[in-house]
Protein backbone atom coordinates (compact mmCIF):
# COMPACT_ATOMS: atom_id res chain seq x y z
CA UNK A 1 0.00 0.00 0.00
CA UNK A 2 1.31 3.38 -0.84
CA UNK A 3 1.87 5.31 2.09
CA UNK A 4 2.26 8.80 0.50
CA UNK A 5 -1.07 9.93 0.52
CA UNK A 6 -2.64 13.37 0.37
CA UNK A 7 -4.62 14.44 2.91
CA UNK A 8 -7.53 15.05 1.10
CA UNK A 9 -7.57 11.74 -0.53
CA UNK A 10 -7.06 10.49 3.95
CA UNK A 11 -10.22 12.11 4.65
CA UNK A 12 -11.71 10.78 1.83
CA UNK A 13 -10.88 7.24 2.69
CA UNK A 14 -10.87 7.73 6.31
CA UNK A 15 -11.26 10.84 7.94
CA UNK A 16 -10.25 11.45 11.16
CA UNK A 17 -9.02 8.39 12.35
CA UNK A 18 -8.01 10.23 15.44
CA UNK A 19 -11.29 10.43 17.16
CA UNK A 20 -11.49 9.11 20.37
CA UNK A 21 -8.88 6.87 19.52
CA UNK A 22 -11.69 4.45 17.69
CA UNK A 23 -9.75 3.96 14.00
CA UNK A 24 -5.72 4.20 15.90
CA UNK A 25 -6.17 0.44 15.32
CA UNK A 26 -6.97 0.76 11.77
CA UNK A 27 -4.38 2.48 10.44
CA UNK A 28 -1.89 0.74 7.35
CA UNK A 29 -3.38 -2.51 6.00
CA UNK A 30 -6.40 -2.03 8.73
CA UNK A 31 -7.47 1.17 7.21
CA UNK A 32 -7.87 -0.49 3.63
CA UNK A 33 -10.05 -3.70 5.54
CA UNK A 34 -11.98 -0.76 7.01
CA UNK A 35 -13.67 -0.01 3.79
CA UNK A 36 -13.49 -3.67 2.09
CA UNK A 37 -15.39 -5.24 5.34
CA UNK A 38 -17.31 -1.71 6.97
CA UNK A 39 -19.12 -4.15 9.70
CA UNK A 40 -16.17 -5.08 11.20
CA UNK A 41 -15.64 -1.29 12.15
CA UNK A 42 -19.30 -0.52 12.55
CA UNK A 43 -20.63 -3.93 14.12
CA UNK A 44 -17.32 -5.79 15.64
CA UNK A 45 -15.77 -8.74 14.36
CA UNK A 46 -19.36 -10.68 14.87
CA UNK A 47 -21.38 -9.24 11.90
CA UNK A 48 -24.96 -9.05 12.92
CA UNK A 49 -27.75 -9.21 10.28
CA UNK A 50 -30.33 -6.55 9.58
CA UNK A 51 -32.87 -8.55 11.63
CA UNK A 52 -30.83 -8.51 14.44
CA UNK A 53 -30.28 -4.62 14.17
CA UNK A 54 -34.04 -4.00 13.77
CA UNK A 55 -34.90 -6.06 16.65
CA UNK A 56 -33.65 -9.21 18.43
CA UNK A 57 -35.60 -12.15 17.13
CA UNK A 58 -37.79 -10.06 14.94
CA UNK A 59 -37.34 -9.23 11.77
CA UNK A 60 -38.36 -6.32 9.54
CA UNK A 61 -40.83 -6.66 6.95
CA UNK A 62 -40.93 -3.33 4.23
CA UNK A 63 -43.93 -1.66 4.11
CA UNK A 64 -42.69 -0.53 0.96
CA UNK A 65 -42.77 -2.86 -2.27
CA UNK A 66 -39.91 -1.93 -5.41
CA UNK A 67 -42.50 -1.58 -8.80
CA UNK A 68 -39.40 -0.29 -11.19
CA UNK A 69 -35.98 0.09 -11.51
CA UNK A 70 -33.28 0.42 -14.23
CA UNK A 71 -29.46 0.03 -14.73
CA UNK A 72 -27.19 2.96 -15.48
CA UNK A 73 -23.72 2.43 -17.25
CA UNK A 74 -21.31 2.79 -14.72
CA UNK A 75 -21.63 3.49 -10.45
CA UNK A 76 -23.64 6.36 -9.62
CA UNK A 77 -21.89 8.71 -7.36
CA UNK A 78 -24.48 11.49 -7.35
CA UNK A 79 -28.01 11.44 -7.74
CA UNK A 80 -31.34 14.12 -7.75
CA UNK A 81 -34.64 14.14 -8.97
CA UNK A 82 -36.50 17.44 -10.05
CA UNK A 83 -39.47 18.46 -12.19
CA UNK A 84 -40.00 14.48 -12.98
CA UNK A 85 -36.22 13.95 -13.91
CA UNK A 86 -33.66 12.04 -12.50
CA UNK A 87 -29.93 13.40 -12.65
CA UNK A 88 -27.31 10.86 -12.22
CA UNK A 89 -23.44 11.97 -11.94
CA UNK A 90 -21.21 9.22 -12.31
CA UNK A 91 -17.40 9.30 -13.46
CA UNK A 92 -17.42 12.22 -15.83
CA UNK A 93 -20.74 12.02 -17.29
CA UNK A 94 -24.58 13.85 -16.05
CA UNK A 95 -27.38 11.87 -17.31
CA UNK A 96 -31.24 13.07 -17.14
CA UNK A 97 -33.54 9.75 -17.27
CA UNK A 98 -37.12 9.87 -17.27
CA UNK A 99 -39.48 8.12 -14.21
CA UNK A 100 -39.50 5.12 -16.78
CA UNK A 101 -36.05 5.27 -17.52
CA UNK A 102 -36.08 6.61 -20.80
CA UNK A 103 -32.77 8.34 -21.12
CA UNK A 104 -33.65 12.17 -21.71
CA UNK A 105 -29.89 14.33 -22.41
CA UNK A 106 -26.18 13.43 -20.77
CA UNK A 107 -23.35 15.87 -20.95
CA UNK A 108 -19.39 15.04 -20.20
CA UNK A 109 -18.24 16.66 -17.04
CA UNK A 110 -15.19 16.45 -14.95
CA UNK A 111 -14.57 13.50 -13.45
CA UNK A 112 -14.50 12.41 -9.67
CA UNK A 113 -17.69 14.48 -8.86
CA UNK A 114 -18.99 14.16 -4.95
CA UNK A 115 -22.92 15.44 -5.40
CA UNK A 116 -25.46 17.13 -7.18
CA UNK A 117 -28.95 19.48 -6.93
CA UNK A 118 -31.12 21.08 -8.96
CA UNK A 119 -32.35 24.43 -8.36
CA UNK A 120 -33.56 27.27 -10.44
CA UNK A 121 -32.94 25.10 -13.71
CA UNK A 122 -28.94 25.14 -13.63
CA UNK A 123 -27.48 21.48 -12.01
CA UNK A 124 -25.12 22.08 -9.19
CA UNK A 125 -21.75 19.33 -9.43
CA UNK A 126 -20.03 19.62 -6.66
CA UNK A 127 -16.17 18.74 -6.39
CA UNK A 128 -13.63 18.56 -3.27
CA UNK A 129 -12.63 22.16 -4.00
CA UNK A 130 -15.16 23.43 -6.23
CA UNK A 131 -19.10 23.61 -7.28
CA UNK A 132 -19.49 23.63 -11.33
CA UNK A 133 -22.94 24.97 -12.66
CA UNK A 134 -24.46 24.09 -15.99
CA UNK A 135 -27.58 25.17 -17.78
CA UNK A 136 -30.41 22.78 -18.83
CA UNK A 137 -28.07 21.05 -21.35
CA UNK A 138 -24.83 21.02 -19.86
CA UNK A 139 -23.81 24.75 -20.69
CA UNK A 140 -21.23 25.92 -18.62
CA UNK A 141 -23.06 28.48 -16.53
CA UNK A 142 -20.04 29.49 -13.66
CA UNK A 143 -17.77 27.77 -11.06
CA UNK A 144 -17.54 28.67 -7.60
CA UNK A 145 -13.98 28.00 -6.16
CA UNK A 146 -13.80 26.58 -2.64
CA UNK A 147 -13.41 28.48 0.24
CA UNK A 148 -10.07 26.76 1.43
CA UNK A 149 -6.74 25.15 -0.39
CA UNK A 150 -7.43 22.64 2.68
CA UNK A 151 -10.89 22.39 1.60
CA UNK A 152 -12.53 18.65 1.17
CA UNK A 153 -16.37 19.56 -0.07
CA UNK A 154 -18.66 16.19 0.35
CA UNK A 155 -22.12 17.31 -0.21
CA UNK A 156 -24.45 20.22 -0.66
CA UNK A 157 -27.76 21.76 -0.57
CA UNK A 158 -29.49 24.89 -2.74
CA UNK A 159 -32.74 26.99 -2.00
CA UNK A 160 -33.68 30.60 -2.31
CA UNK A 161 -31.54 30.59 1.14
CA UNK A 162 -27.88 30.23 -0.78
CA UNK A 163 -25.81 27.27 -1.06
CA UNK A 164 -24.38 25.42 1.50
CA UNK A 165 -21.78 22.60 1.01
CA UNK A 166 -20.33 20.46 3.83
CA UNK A 167 -16.26 20.31 3.91
CA UNK A 168 -15.32 17.08 5.49
CA UNK A 169 -11.23 18.29 5.98
CA UNK A 170 -12.42 21.47 7.81
CA UNK A 171 -15.56 20.47 9.76
CA UNK A 172 -18.06 23.36 9.04
CA UNK A 173 -20.74 24.19 6.05
CA UNK A 174 -19.72 27.04 4.06
CA UNK A 175 -22.67 29.49 2.83
CA UNK A 176 -22.44 31.17 -0.66
CA UNK A 177 -24.70 33.51 -1.95
CA UNK A 178 -26.72 32.27 -5.15
CA UNK A 179 -24.08 34.27 -7.11
CA UNK A 180 -21.07 32.57 -5.49
CA UNK A 181 -20.00 35.15 -3.37
CA UNK A 182 -18.61 33.16 0.18
CA UNK A 183 -21.16 34.71 3.07
CA UNK A 184 -19.78 32.56 6.56
CA UNK A 185 -18.73 29.57 7.66
CA UNK A 186 -20.94 27.41 9.38
CA UNK A 187 -19.70 25.31 12.67
CA UNK A 188 -21.65 23.02 15.06
CA UNK A 189 -22.17 24.26 18.81
CA UNK A 190 -21.06 20.82 19.26
CA UNK A 191 -18.73 20.39 16.79
CA UNK A 192 -19.01 18.26 13.84
CA UNK A 193 -16.98 15.17 13.98
CA UNK A 194 -16.51 13.51 10.61
CA UNK A 195 -14.63 10.11 10.93
CA UNK A 196 -15.25 9.22 7.47
CA UNK A 197 -16.45 10.86 4.20
CA UNK A 198 -20.43 10.61 5.15
CA UNK A 199 -21.39 14.31 5.67
CA UNK A 200 -25.22 15.17 3.67
CA UNK A 201 -26.70 18.27 3.92
CA UNK A 202 -30.45 18.86 2.49
CA UNK A 203 -32.95 21.87 3.46
CA UNK A 204 -36.42 21.84 4.21
CA UNK A 205 -38.68 24.99 4.17
CA UNK A 206 -36.73 27.64 4.46
CA UNK A 207 -34.02 25.79 6.68
CA UNK A 208 -30.62 23.65 6.31
CA UNK A 209 -30.64 19.93 7.71
CA UNK A 210 -27.19 18.52 8.39
CA UNK A 211 -25.88 15.11 9.67
CA UNK A 212 -23.40 15.38 12.46
CA UNK A 213 -22.15 11.64 11.52
CA UNK A 214 -19.60 11.33 14.05
CA UNK A 215 -22.07 12.06 16.96
CA UNK A 216 -24.98 10.16 15.25
CA UNK A 217 -27.02 13.69 15.12
CA UNK A 218 -29.12 15.91 12.93
CA UNK A 219 -29.12 19.68 12.90
CA UNK A 220 -31.19 21.82 12.05
CA UNK A 221 -29.88 25.22 10.96
CA UNK A 222 -31.47 28.85 9.88
CA UNK A 223 -30.89 29.86 6.47
CA UNK A 224 -28.78 32.55 7.90
CA UNK A 225 -26.59 29.69 9.95
CA UNK A 226 -27.93 30.05 13.14
CA UNK A 227 -28.35 26.47 14.99
CA UNK A 228 -31.84 25.73 15.67
CA UNK A 229 -31.91 22.31 17.45
CA UNK A 230 -30.48 18.42 16.97
CA UNK A 231 -31.79 15.23 17.26
CA UNK A 232 -30.29 11.37 17.12
CA UNK A 233 -29.13 8.37 19.53
CA UNK A 234 -26.89 5.90 19.59
CA UNK A 235 -27.80 2.80 18.96
CA UNK A 236 -28.49 -0.36 15.99
CA UNK A 237 -32.46 0.11 17.17
CA UNK A 238 -34.57 1.20 15.05
CA UNK A 239 -34.74 5.13 15.22
CA UNK A 240 -30.77 5.16 16.48
CA UNK A 241 -27.19 5.84 14.69
CA UNK A 242 -25.01 2.93 14.62
CA UNK A 243 -21.17 2.80 13.88
CA UNK A 244 -18.64 5.74 13.35
CA UNK A 245 -20.99 8.12 11.01
CA UNK A 246 -24.76 7.59 10.60
CA UNK A 247 -26.39 9.35 8.95
CA UNK A 248 -24.83 9.52 6.08
CA UNK A 249 -27.70 10.78 3.59
CA UNK A 250 -30.61 12.98 4.85
CA UNK A 251 -33.63 14.22 2.61
CA UNK A 252 -37.09 15.53 3.00
CA UNK A 253 -40.23 14.31 3.05
CA UNK A 254 -43.24 15.53 1.08
CA UNK A 255 -45.36 16.26 4.70
CA UNK A 256 -42.39 18.34 6.92
CA UNK A 257 -40.80 14.23 7.60
CA UNK A 258 -36.78 13.65 7.45
CA UNK A 259 -35.75 10.30 5.93
CA UNK A 260 -32.24 9.07 6.70
CA UNK A 261 -29.98 6.78 4.87
CA UNK A 262 -27.23 4.22 7.01
CA UNK A 263 -24.55 2.66 6.19
CA UNK A 264 -22.81 -0.50 7.64
CA UNK A 265 -25.96 -2.32 7.77
CA UNK A 266 -28.03 0.01 5.14
CA UNK A 267 -31.86 1.45 5.67
CA UNK A 268 -33.72 3.81 5.54
CA UNK A 269 -35.95 5.33 8.15
CA UNK A 270 -38.16 8.11 8.53
CA UNK A 271 -38.67 10.84 11.19
CA UNK A 272 -40.60 13.94 11.93
CA UNK A 273 -38.66 17.22 11.62
CA UNK A 274 -39.26 17.21 15.18
CA UNK A 275 -37.21 14.13 15.44
CA UNK A 276 -39.47 11.81 16.49
CA UNK A 277 -38.78 7.79 15.34
CA UNK A 278 -41.56 6.90 12.97
CA UNK A 279 -40.12 3.50 11.63
CA UNK A 280 -37.69 1.65 9.08
CA UNK A 281 -39.13 2.49 5.67
CA UNK A 282 -36.80 0.45 3.75
CA UNK A 283 -33.98 -2.30 5.65
CA UNK A 284 -30.75 -3.84 3.62
CA UNK A 285 -32.96 -7.00 2.15
CA UNK A 286 -35.37 -4.62 0.54
CA UNK A 287 -32.73 -2.00 -0.48
CA UNK A 288 -30.54 -4.48 -2.27
CA UNK A 289 -27.61 -5.37 0.57
CA UNK A 290 -24.23 -4.06 0.27
CA UNK A 291 -22.70 -2.15 3.42
CA UNK A 292 -22.84 1.32 1.05
CA UNK A 293 -25.76 3.68 1.91
CA UNK A 294 -28.66 4.29 -0.78
CA UNK A 295 -29.23 7.71 -1.67
CA UNK A 296 -32.92 8.38 -1.44
CA UNK A 297 -35.95 10.78 -3.03
CA UNK A 298 -39.20 11.48 -2.08
CA UNK A 299 -41.52 12.16 -5.24
CA UNK A 300 -45.53 12.18 -4.44
CA UNK A 301 -46.29 8.62 -3.48
CA UNK A 302 -42.66 7.03 -4.41
CA UNK A 303 -39.43 6.41 -3.32
CA UNK A 304 -36.34 6.56 -5.98
CA UNK A 305 -33.61 4.84 -4.51
CA UNK A 306 -29.99 4.52 -5.72
CA UNK A 307 -26.95 2.35 -5.40
CA UNK A 308 -24.30 1.02 -7.52
CA UNK A 309 -25.40 1.22 -10.83
CA UNK A 310 -29.31 0.72 -10.05
CA UNK A 311 -32.09 3.19 -9.78
CA UNK A 312 -35.21 1.68 -8.00
CA UNK A 313 -38.77 2.99 -7.46
CA UNK A 314 -40.60 2.05 -4.20
CA UNK A 315 -44.70 3.00 -3.54
CA UNK A 316 -46.20 2.09 -0.07
CA UNK A 317 -48.05 -1.41 -0.30
CA UNK A 318 -51.07 -1.85 2.12
CA UNK A 319 -50.99 -5.37 2.30
CA UNK A 320 -47.66 -5.56 3.43
CA UNK A 321 -47.50 -2.79 5.86
CA UNK A 322 -50.45 -4.12 7.82
CA UNK A 323 -48.14 -5.29 11.09
CA UNK A 324 -45.68 -2.59 10.46
CA UNK A 325 -45.32 1.04 12.58
CA UNK A 326 -45.21 2.72 9.00
CA UNK A 327 -48.61 0.55 8.11
CA UNK A 328 -50.00 1.60 11.99
CA UNK A 329 -49.05 5.53 11.99
CA UNK A 330 -51.92 7.83 11.42
CA UNK A 331 -50.24 10.44 10.38
CA UNK A 332 -51.41 12.13 7.03
CA UNK A 333 -48.82 10.59 4.64
CA UNK A 334 -48.91 11.23 0.40
CA UNK A 335 -46.23 8.07 0.80
CA UNK A 336 -49.27 6.09 1.45
CA UNK A 337 -51.94 7.64 -1.03
CA UNK A 338 -50.60 3.78 -3.09
CA UNK A 339 -52.97 1.53 -1.27
CA UNK A 340 -52.37 -2.25 -3.52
Amino acid sequence: MNNDISRRKFVKIGGSLAIGGAFVAYAGGGLWNMFKHPEKLFYGSKVQSSDELVKEGEALVSPYRRIFGFIVPDQIAAFEVSNGSIYIGTKNEISVYGMSGELQDKYAVPADMRDLTVYDGNVYALYATRIEVYGAHGDKVRTIDACSETSDYNSLTVFDGGIFVTDASNKNICKYTLDGTLARFITSPSGFVVPSYCFGITNMNGKVYCSNPGRHKIEQYTAEGEFISSFGETGTAPGRFSGCCNPVIITPANNGEILTSEKGVPRISCYEGSGHFRSVLLDAKALGGGHAAYDVRVVKDKLIVAGGNKVSIFQYNKTLSQDTACGQCDKDCPLKTYNL
